[in-house]
Parts: C-alpha cells; structure tokens; sequence
C-alpha cells in the first residue's frame, strides 16, 4: 500500500524527578516528537524520537517540511530505500544530528507498520533471537547527594534490578571515586554496576579515572571521552576497564572507526540518534562482527525488541525519562530481565489525549 498521510507532534514534558549528568547539567524536561504514518487501506504506523530538552523543534520541523513529499504516495514497504532517499534528501544539514532524529520518527514508523500488517512483534520480524534481555537501571543522577544516590538504588533494587548504572564525572575525581566506591560497598561483589561519564572528561582524566575506578569490577565505564576522539577511546580501552560507546554517534561510519580502533568493548548505539531502526541493526551486526556485545541507550520500550532480535545483545538499559506516564503498556521487567511484547509492531500505544497539554506544535 502507499503512504497517504503523515501528522508529526511535538511534545515538552517535565521530568518526574529533576535529572544530572556531565554535559547535560541538570534536566528538567525532555522533547517527545510522534509521527503517524497511514497508508490508502487506513492501516497505520507509529514513529517517536526525542531529545534531552532542546532542539525537538527542528527535528519537527524537518518531519512536517521536508520530509512529507518524499514519503506520500511511496510504497510503505521500501524501508531501506525510503531511509536512503531520507538521507540524501537531507545530507546537506544532517549526516546526523536532528536529520537523523527525524528519520528514525519516519523509520520506526514504517517498522511498526511492517509488524502490523505480518501480524509479528518486532523483535520476532528482525530475527527472533530471545524475547527476554538483561535490563540494568539507568541512573541520570551526577548531583544527586550520596544519601538520594543510595536511596534511588534502593528502590531499583526493590524493583527487581539485577544491574545498575550510575553517573560519574563530577568536578573532583575523589568524588567520583568515593560514589562508586559507596555503590559497591552498598551493592557487593559482584552486583553489576557501570559508570557513565557522559563525555565529561579530557584525555588525562579519562585515563586518571579508569585507573582509578578499575578497582571497583564495573562492567563498563561508559562514554569516558567525546565521540570525536577515537584514538583516545583506544587508550582508555586499554588499561582494563571494558569502555562501552556510541549513543552519541549519528552514523555508521562512527562505530566502523571506533571498532576498527579497539576503542570499545560495547557498541551503544541509539535508534533515535542514528536513524531508527534499520540504522541500529546494522550496528549491531558490526559489532557481532567485530565479536563485541551491543547494548543500548534510551527509548527501551523499542529498544526491548532490537536487544530481543540480535545474538549479541548484552544489557538494555531502562533510562529515566518517565514516558511509560504516556504508555498503555509500559515495559515489563521480571526477575532482572526486560520482555519483549507479543503486540504487533513494536506494541507501543501513546495516550495522546494525556500528552495534550504539553503540546509544542
């Protein structure tokens, strides 16, 4: 069938909890931009993307203006063609940033769509590998009081996680250490716990804080450095600490360099930064290439399906923006592991009613 409308929303939601990281400050709301992909037979997709707070009006603005008369009239099913067409329309700005947000709306979309009409979840439609994945909370809490640090991980904890990530790079390198030190005494031996330094760091620190934290077993110390720098990743790579990377890379040709460096342990990429879905499966059979796990990073209620789908999946992370507020079936969690729906598509009903007030365009 062809593609016969397309509507984008855009959405500024506060966040339940006042959230911290390195780069990002603190954060207070997060951008929600929806699009609806229907075709002639009133069959009809669901696409999402979002941001830390900023920038949502030009992903939009993109889906609303430069991105419809591509689409309309296009068979629904040319998803790898429709994705090139997407890219080359829009390379002049883009090779990334808000065009490949916008093109992971469209992208996701057209998946759903995909799932819908073969009756077959998603993950069951990209390979079918195991519909659970290990789940690890997400923590976005850098300034958070040692106390409020702890007290979070209780009730993770009481949820059923079996992983936990939290924020390092604080302005002191001994505090850091003292928090993740904190964290595995509170956790014990063997608990699995990551530390994410969200880029905060230069070169000299990076490698100052991975020998320093290397005595605390964390599973990865997560984004040490700024994507840009491959020949440091490799550095840091190498003094023991596995590094996982990659949620900040808006294409392919950034995880093929970092992996070819031997500058990451797991490959992280983020369907809403690379370009959706046929995007992040690539990545993740460049890394099963490369014989390297992949994990992800935000919107685990698609995330879920792509970790499902893939051999080499490691852990889902679970973040902490709240939008299960929005959802008629939040993700499931049981006994430390994520489920992946039955639902056809990627099974994420939006109660747009309740997003209403917090409309942008």
């Amino acid at each position: 069938m062809a593609i016969d409308r397309i509507r984008s929303d855009h959405y500024r939601i506060p966040l339940p909890v006042v959230l911290s990281d390195s780069t990002h400050k603190e954060i207070t709301h997060f951008e929600l931009i929806a699009t609806r992909i229907g075709t002639t037979d009133g069959a009809e997709g669901l696409g999402y993307t979002y941001t830390v707070g900023y920038g949502g009006g030009s992903v939009h603005s993109l889906l609303t203006r430069d991105l419809p008369d591509l689409l309309l009239g296009a068979e629904e099913t040319r998803i790898e063609a429709l994705w090139k067409e997407m890219w080359w329309r829009l390379h002049w700005v883009g090779r990334g940033g808000s065009a490949a947000f916008a093109m992971a709306a469209v992208d996701v979309a057209l998946w759903d769509l995909m799932g819908k009409r073969a009756g077959l979840p998603l993950w069951r439609l990209l390979g079918g590998a195991d519909p659970t994945v290990p789940v690890y909370a997400g923590g976005i809490d850098l300034f958070f009081t040692l106390d409020a640090l702890l007290e979070q991980t209780s009730g993770n904890l009481d949820a059923g996680f079996e992983a936990i990530k939290m924020k390092v790079g604080r302005k002191k390198l001994s505090e850091d250490v003292e928090r993740v030190a904190a964290m595995r005494d509170y956790l014990g031996d063997g608990f699995a716990l990551m530390a994410d330094a969200n880029m905060g760091w230069d070169r000299p620190r990076a490698i100052a804080a991975a020998r320093a934290l290397a005595p605390y077993d964390l599973v990865w110390l997560e984004e040490p450095l700024e994507p840009e720098d491959v020949a440091g990743y490799a550095e840091v790579a190498r003094i023991g600490t596995p590094v996982a990377a990659g949620e900040n890379f808006h294409n392919l040709q950034e995880f093929s360099q970092l992996i070819a460096a031997g500058g990451v342990h797991y490959v992280e990429p983020d369907l809403a930064c690379l370009g959706g879905i046929t995007a992040w499966m690539k990545a993740a059979r460049m890394a099963e290439a490369a014989h390297l796990p992949v994990t992800s990073h935000g919107v685990h209620d698609l995330h879920v399906h792509l970790m499902a789908a893939v051999p080499n999946a490691s852990y889902l992370e679970r973040h902490g923006f709240g939008l299960e507020r929005f959802m008629e079936n939040p993700l499931l969690i049981e006994k430390g592991r994520a489920v992946a729906p039955e639902r056809p598509g990627h099974g994420v009903t939006l109660n747009f009613d309740a997003l209403e007030e917090y409309r942008v365009s």
